[in-house]
């Protein structure tokens, strides 16, 4: 799993207690995406809007913490998505 992968994996965690993240954080231990694009391509449009609210929230903490490897990272998600 690649590091942008396996940072969304730890932002997952922060949501957990929803059953869409478990699912995507199913799907995602599950395949063994080689990148985010890969990853991306797999989600269904349910999937996609979850995950465009999750990532938005982590990327605004992450940069209010400035932590702009963390961001940097969150952000090549955020633009696969749509």
């Amino acid at each position: 799993m690649d590091n942008t992968l396996s940072y969304l994996r730890e932002s997952l965690v922060n949501h957990q207690e929803n059953d869409m993240t478990k699912q995507i954080a199913d799907k995602l231990e599950r395949n063994g995406y080689k990148n985010e694009e890969e990853f991306v391509r797999n989600l269904n449009e349910e999937e996609m809007e979850y995950l465009d609210q999750v990532v938005k929230k982590e990327l605004n903490y992450a940069r209010n913490a400035e932590d702009e490897v963390r961001a940097g990272q969150l952000r090549e998600i955020y633009e696969l998505l749509f």
